[in-house]
C-alpha cells in the first residue's frame, strides 16, 4: 500500500517506553501518548502495520472523550497546540498523539460485556457463567445478556490480562473505588453503546482504564476504539454464530486459520489482510463521528 506507515517513534531527549500499539513519552506532569501503526494479537505484536491506524484510534478515541462527558485526562490532540520541546518534528506526531495528565493509574482493566463472545462465550459453555458470574442457561453464540455485566481484570504489562471477581478488585483497590469505577464503567458503556447502536455499531464488550489525580478518578487511556472493543456492524448481527467486525478479529481470524503456534514470532500480513483491516477501522470512524477520514 502507498499509505505510509509509523512504526515506531523517538523523540530525542524525552524518556519513552513502549507497548504493544503506543510510545508513551514522559514530559513531567504530562504525557505524549503516540499511537503507532503497529498491531498487536495473541500477545504478539505483529511484524505488519496497518497505514494510518494509529491515527484511526487516537481521532475515535478523542471523539468519545468530547462526546460522553465524562472527567478524563485528554488536553489535545492537535500537535500545533503541544508545548513541546524545540526541535522536536511534529510531523510524525501529527494525528496519531495524544497531550494527556499524568494520573496514578488504577491496576484494575474495566470491563464491560454487552454480548456473549470470545473468552465469555466459551466460558459460558462449560459452566454457564461469564467471568464467574453466572447467567441464564441456553443462551447462544452472540446473544445479548440480559443486562450488561461488569468483569474486572488484572492489568498485565506482559501477556493476558487475568480476569477476577469483584471481592477480589475490592481486596485490590478497596469497596469506594471498586463501586464508582463498576458504575461509571457500566453508565459509560451503557451511553456509548446506545450512540454507537444509532450509527449502526453493535458494542459486544470494552474494557476501560482509570487513573487517579489527587482525590478525582478520571477516564484515561482510549475509550471505545476497534482496538480496546469488539464492534459488530448491526445489520449482519444474527445470534448464533461468530460476528463479523470492525475490530481485529479479522486479523486474529486470519492467523488463526495458518499454521502459526502462537508461541514463536507471527507471520507476516497478505496485503489483502492489512487494506482490509484498515477498511474496517475507516469504517468504524466514518459510522461513528459522521466524518470522512482524510489520508
Amino acid at each position: 500500500m502507498s499509505t505510509p506507515v509509523v512504526l515506531e517513534t523517538s523523540l530525542a531527549g524525552l524518556p519513552v517506553r513502549r507497548g504493544k500499539v503506543r510510545d508513551i513519552y514522559d514530559l513531567g506532569s504530562r504525557l505524549l501518548l503516540v499511537s503507532t501503526d503497529r498491531i498487536s494479537a495473541f500477545d504478539w505484536v505483529l511484524p505488519t502495520a496497518i497505514p494510518q491506524k494509529g491515527c484511526l484510534l487516537t481521532q475515535i478515541a478523542s471523539f468519545w472523550f468530547g462526546l460522553l462527558k465524562e472527567p478524563n485526562h485528554l488536553i489535545t490532540i492537535d500537535v500545533l497546540e503541544m508545548d513541546l520541546p524545540p526541535g522536536v518534528d511534529r510531523g510524525p506526531l501529527a494525528g496519531r498523539s495524544t497531550l494527556c495528565r499524568k494520573t496514578e493509574v488504577v491496576p484494575i482493566e474495566c470491563v464491560v460485556r454487552g454480548y456473549l463472545a470470545g473468552s465469555g462465550w466459551k466460558e459460558y459453555q462449560q459452566s454457564g457463567t461469564v467471568c464467574g458470574i453466572k447467567l441464564p442457561p441456553g443462551l447462544a453464540e452472540s446473544a445479548q445478556l440480559p443486562e450488561p455485566i461488569f468483569t474486572p481484570a488484572t492489568k498485565a504489562e506482559t501477556g493476558h490480562d487475568e480476569n477476577i471477581p469483584f471481592e477480589q478488585m475490592v481486596e485490590i483497590v478497596g469497596e469506594e473505588v471498586s463501586e464508582e469505577l463498576r458504575r461509571r464503567s457500566l453508565d459509560i458503556f451503557q451511553r456509548g453503546s446506545e450512540y454507537a447502536r444509532r450509527r449502526g455499531i453493535i458494542i459486544a464488550d470494552t474494557k476501560f482504564e482509570f487513573g487517579r489525580i489527587d482525590e478525582e478518578i478520571i477516564l484515561i487511556d482510549e475509550v471505545l476504539t476497534p482496538d480496546s472493543s469488539r464492534f459488530w456492524p448491526a445489520d449482519q448481527y444474527e445470534v448464533g454464530r461468530g460476528q463479523p467486525s470492525f475490530d481485529k478479529q479479522f486479523v486474529r481470524d486470519w492467523l488463526s486459520n495458518t499454521d502459526w503456534d502462537k508461541n514463536s514470532p507471527p507471520p507476516a500480513l497478505p496485503d489483502e489482510i492489512v487494506a482490509n483491516t484498515r477498511k474496517k477501522y475507516v469504517e468504524a470512524y466514518e459510522r461513528l463521528t459522521g466524518r470522512e477520514f482524510a489520508d
